[in-house]
Formats: C-alpha cells, sequence, structure tokens
C-alpha cells in the first residue's frame, strides 16, 4: 500500500509504519502543557523529532478536550507562523491539526500538506479545500465533537459504529476528488470513548485496516493508558510503544507520537519483523 502526503511525499507502508510527530502551539496541551508554546522552542522541537525519525510533523493550535475558547484569529497566530516557519527550515511534510476550514486554508498555502481533521470533516468546506490543494486527509471518529465533553459514552455496537462512520468519511472525501492513498482513516482512540472502548478498538485494528485506506493510529500518552496502568502522563511512554506494536501488527501504518525516536525505533524493528514474514511465505509460496 501507497500513502500519500500531498504530491510531493510518498511511502510504501507495506509492512514499514511512518511516523508522525506532535507539535502543541498550544498553552494547555494535555501532554506537555504548553513547554513549546514559545516560538523558539517550539522551532528547536521541531528540528529534535526531525532528527529523531518523523516522516512528518503535526501543527495544532488548539487542543482536542474541553478548555478556554480559542478564537479563529488566535488559532491562526498560533498555527500559521508556525507551520510557515517548518515549511522554509526543514524538508519534512506538514500536517495541520484543525478542524477549522479558514485556518486550514491558510496552513495549506503556508506549506501544509495534510488536514489532520478530528472533528470528522463536520464543516462542508474541509474536504473541497483539501483537494483543492491536493492535500491528504485524517478521517477521525468522535461521537460528538472537538472540546466537548463526552463523559459516558455509548454506542450500539462499538466496533461497526466506529467503522461505519469512518467508511462513510472516507467516501465523501473520495467523492470530493481525494485519492484513497491520501485519506487515512483513525479510529479517535479517546475521543467519546472510555479506557475499555478505546481499548476495543486497539485491539480490533484489522478492521479498521480492512475499510481499504491507509490506518491512522493516535494512541501516544492517551488517558485509555493512563486509567488502565494507573500512570501519569508522564509516565506512559513504554506502554505507548506498545500500543504501537501491536497496532502494527495488526496493520496500522501511521504512528502519531510524542516520542518520536521511541515510535521509530518500534516501527523500525516490526518492518524488519513483517518483511522476514513476507520473504518466508513468498518462498513457500
Amino acid at each position: 500500500m501507497i500513502l500519500e502526503l500531498g504530491p510531493e511525499y510518498r511511502f510504501d507502508i507495506t509492512s514499514r509504519a511512518v511516523v508522525m510527530g506532535i507539535l502543541n502551539r498550544t498553552p494547555d496541551s494535555f501532554f506537555d502543557g504548553g513547554t513549546y508554546f514559545d516560538f523558539d522552542s517550539f522551532l528547536a522541537k521541531a528540528e529534535q523529532l526531525v532528527d529523531d525519525g518523523a516522516d512528518f510533523l503535526d501543527v495544532g493550535g488548539v487542543k482536542a478536550g474541553p478548555g478556554p475558547e480559542v478564537s479563529t484569529e488566535e488559532e491562526l497566530d498560533r498555527v500559521i507562523p508556525a507551520v510557515a516557519a517548518l515549511h522554509d527550515r526543514l524538508d519534512i511534510a506538514i500536517s495541520v491539526d484543525t478542524w477549522n476550514p479558514v485556518v486550514l486554508r491558510d496552513a495549506l498555502k503556508a506549506g501544509a500538506v495534510v488536514g489532520n481533521d478530528i472533528s470528522g470533516f463536520a464543516h462542508p468546506d474541509y474536504l473541497p479545500t483539501c483537494a483543492e490543494f491536493e492535500a491528504a486527509v485524517v478521517a477521525t471518529h468522535i461521537r460528538l465533537g472537538p472540546r466537548i465533553p463526552d463523559p459516558e459514552p455509548h454506542y450500539d455496537n462499538l466496533c461497526v459504529d466506529v467503522r461505519a462512520f469512518l467508511a462513510e468519511k472516507a467516501e465523501m472525501a473520495e467523492n470530493a476528488g481525494i485519492p484513497r492513498c491520501r485519506i487515512m482513516v483513525d479510529d479517535g482512540l479517546d475521543l467519546g470513548k472510555t479506557e475499555a472502548q478505546s481499548l476495543e478498538l486497539l485491539r480490533s485494528s484489522e478492521d479498521l485496516v480492512a475499510l481499504g485506506y491507509p490506518a491512522f493510529l493516535s494512541a501516544s500518552n492517551k488517558r485509555f493508558i493512563g486509567e488502565l496502568l494507573g500512570a501519569a502522563v508522564t509516565d506512559r511512554r513504554m506502554a505507548s510503544h506498545a500500543a504501537h506494536a501491536l497496532g502494527i501488527t495488526k496493520g496500522c501504518r501511521i504512528l502519531r507520537a510524542h516520542d518520536v525516536k521511541g515510535a521509530r525505533r518500534t516501527a523500525d524493528l516490526i518492518a524488519a519483523i513483517l518483511e522476514v514474514a513476507q520473504s518466508e511465505a513468498a518462498v513457500v509460496g
């Protein structure tokens, strides 16, 4: 399978997972609490992620969970100079983590090539804008919407409901003119899911892969890991790598990660194992 991030970046993900490095331009990130909100710190962090093996970088200006309101103007101020600076300094694909089509358009103009939308393309302008700029997209499942508390989510059939939602959103992207190799699908772990629900979706990742699009895994330091292990957000790194390893063996090929070096090593090790298995199968066949 091939993954294309816009017209310039192409990856063979048959056995090798790619790693998306997370760059928060928010003062209230759940993970780093705004450590890299300062612009110089942000740029230094980006360079470190590239050195650690990131295949592309994801820039977000509004956290997914509840918090103080962030206006479109404030999100633009946080995101667009950051995307432009990365585009000028680094030869790497850039994703913009936004559900706002105004921010999306300006970010794509500034050099981004991926629209990462946790709202599930709720705004009708989102997909046409990505198609116009030949950008890739991430279709993410969410039950209610970004920034809306959802402490007791209910599903008639969790896995069926989530994957049907994603199949519909991926089809919408194709109908907007975006090719399948530029459409990633994400179960949205923790987004309107309990710990048990996120674990069940991760366990059944092969059904996400069966939709036929590059499968995206966003498990890094997530709440469900902390609740399962009783681990603080700063103590979930090794468990995140375990989730990544499981996801890759089940077919996930895009890892959204805070610890890029660890994710890269996990991805490379599993790729080597998968390649040996494929070679042995070819000999037997």
